[in-house]
């Protein structure tokens, strides 16, 4: 049966759900893996198991370039860092050869956009691979709003990034969908109820992030989400979210366009 959101939890203002992308919607540490193994291979440095650069996955680019070095006992911070990342973003910005969306992931997406809810992205990827990333599966149809890693001077966990992204959704009540102890960390320092996907890149036990509710299968979570909205609180913006949501409002057609 089609999912319909109950009638009587149909909101002045809709819900607001905001997801992380890289081990949240997409599966892309196999195209992370490939591309941090040939810049630093290009380099003359050693290549990385993928089990270790999965692991670094998550507080953005700049760190996960930083901990593979110093994993080589090598300078996080200097020039060949900066370097590395550079070359980085421009292999990784349209490279999805290995790169999947989770199963369901689609079906769910079309049935939150056609319940009336406001999605948006917020990730630590940096902006132009983030859309290209939306592009190139489809999903920049259902996004009213993308933060990526690059967007705000602040990225998660700092609280800054999701509440902008809230804020440009309007004041209903609000769900973060995350994979991992970032994702954790930013829902609570922002006020705002974590959903919990466990098939990401997570090493914490799930049950103890303090998410409202865990879930490994995209298919259940528009119904999850219908029974856990009357808990949900109406998202409360302050000064500063309302001044970033006007900037991000107004980019908004440059961040999701398809040119």
């Amino acid at each position: 049966m089609p999912f319909a959101p109950r009638p009587w939890l149909l909101l002045a203002d809709p819900l607001a759900i905001v997801f992380d992308l890289d081990g949240t919607l997409i599966d892309s540490a196999p195209d992370i893996h490939a591309a941090a193994n040939k810049v630093f291979t290009a380099k003359g440095l050693a290549p990385f198991p993928f089990d270790v650069v999965r692991g670094f996955i998550g507080n953005g680019v700049g760190v996960l370039v930083s901990r593979l070095l110093q994993s080589q006992s090598l300078d996080g911070t200097g020039s060949l860092h900066a370097e590395l990342v550079g070359n980085f973003v421009k292999l990784y910005e349209e490279t999805f050869d290995r790169t999947s969306l989770y199963p369901g992931v689609i079906e769910t997406l079309n049935d939150l956009s056609a319940a009336g809810y406001q999605l948006g992205i917020c990730t630590n990827k940096p902006e132009l691979p983030a859309r290209a990333a939306l592009r190139h599966f489809g999903l920049d149809r259902h996004m009213q709003v993308l933060i990526g890693g690059d967007s705000l001077p602040q990225r998660k966990p700092d609280p800054a990034p999701l509440r902008a992204a809230l804020a440009a959704l309007g004041n209903g009540p609000a769900l973060f969908v995350g994979d991992s102890e970032v994702d954790a960390e930013t829902a609570q320092a922002a006020g705002v109820a974590l959903a919990l996907f466990t098939g990401g890149y997570r090493k914490t036990p799930a049950d103890a992030l303090g998410a409202k509710l865990i879930f490994d299968d995209f298919g259940t979570l528009p119904r999850l989400v219908d029974d856990l909205l009357p808990c949900l609180q109406p998202f409360a913006s302050t000064e500063g979210d309302l001044i970033t949501s006007v900037v991000i409002q107004a980019r908004r057609g440059h961040l999701l366009s398809t040119e």
